[in-house]
């Protein structure tokens, strides 16, 4: 009962943690084209993180990415020190990218971990290569979309505007930019939020299997239900606290990656950032009806390229890119390496205790 408590602990601080790595995703480009202050903008960003909580439980009426999250490793081989491992590991990348300053995923950092915990207990049988494959297939797909979404989208809005008088198109787009922030914020929490839903759903029903620590289990942790993951919003208490926990982080800010997302891969005007915040909005919400957990950071970095590739390939800092794509592909790998280390070292510990 004692670990279980501490993994939903841990995945709550991971959630916290995400909230804040994440939050340039959503203000950087308002920030650095000074539509709003940080402060304001870290308020706005969280306000729509939660509010995404009752877009997923009142209008789309489901929670499909928490199922597909907690899907990634086979049900009957997920055990408390499996998920345990798994979230230890993120939790200390996210951590190492952050004052690193390198806009990499959490959600990928998340996946990796809890593949790789299941990985170093049982071996390659005990996740689902199909999922686990899809979802990496998004670490390019996502940023192409948010891209080709940006660039085509920069192009109609430049026609549109071409004749129009500089300066009050230039107060419009300020001022459409909290509109476009509002989007990506409803996509990030709607995205990363149930990320956290679906471990923390794995860790119950992996605890609800378990006679020893079933009995002590309180009723508002029961999952009545275990051969269906989806069926965690049946607790309402864990979409609840997820998405109020990330929107938490948000308020906390994550100024060392504002700076890369908002200048150092390509000036950003408030045309630009409108855009980009837009097409990074939409495609998170095709992600949301395929039910794929995606990187928000891979997604708005891949519509910021597709802005500034409108103008030349030059205005694109390829060497930053460069080296937030190899953070991108390195993170699934490294995580699931840490976390099948952290297996072994607790595996030796809960023997030898």
């Amino acid at each position: 009962m004692i670990l279980l408590i501490t993994i939903i602990i841990l995945a709550l601080i991971f959630d916290y943690i995400n909230g804040f790595h994440d939050a340039a995703n959503s203000i950087a480009t308002i920030v650095t084209t000074r539509v709003l202050t940080p402060f304001q903008a870290v308020c706005w960003a969280a306000f729509w993180n939660f509010a995404a909580f009752f877009i997923a439980k009142y209008i789309i009426g489901e929670f499909g990415i928490a199922d597909t999250v907690a899907k990634t490793v086979v049900q009957s081989y997920i055990t408390l020190p499996v998920i345990f491992s798994g979230i230890i590991a993120a939790i200390t990348w996210n951590l190492l990218t952050w004052w690193w300053g390198i806009p990499s995923s959490s959600s990928h950092t998340l996946i990796g971990g809890f593949a790789g915990a299941a990985i170093a207990a049982k071996g390659f049988v005990a996740i689902k290569g199909s999922v686990i494959l899809k979802i990496a297939a998004f670490i390019f797909l996502a940023p192409l979309i948010g891209a080709l979404i940006a660039f085509l989208m920069t192009l109609l809005v430049m026609y549109i505007c071409k004749k129009a008088n500089y300066p009050k198109t230039q107060y419009w787009f300020k001022r459409l930019q909290l509109l476009s922030s509002a989007l990506f914020s409803i996509g990030h929490g709607l995205n990363d939020s149930q990320k956290v839903m679906g471990i923390i759903g794995a860790a119950l029903i992996a605890a609800t299997v378990d006679p020893t620590i079933f009995d002590s289990m309180p009723a508002w942790m029961h999952m009545n239900n275990i051969k269906e993951m989806a069926t965690i919003d049946q607790l309402a208490w864990v979409p609840f606290v997820c998405f109020f926990v990330i929107a938490l982080g948000t308020m906390s800010g994550g100024w060392r990656i504002i700076k890369t997302m908002g200048t150092k891969i390509t000036k950003v005007t408030p045309l630009e950032g409108m855009v980009a915040e837009t097409a990074g909005a939409f495609t998170l919400y095709i992600t949301e009806i395929l039910k794929i957990p995606v990187s928000t950071t891979h997604t708005i970095t891949g519509a910021i390229i597709g802005v500034g590739a409108t103008h030349r390939l030059s205005a694109v800092r390829w060497g930053v890119t460069q080296k937030l794509l190899v953070a991108w592909i390195l993170t699934i790998p490294v995580s699931a390496l840490l976390a099948g280390i952290i297996y072994f070292v607790v595996k030796y510990a809960m023997v030898l205790f």
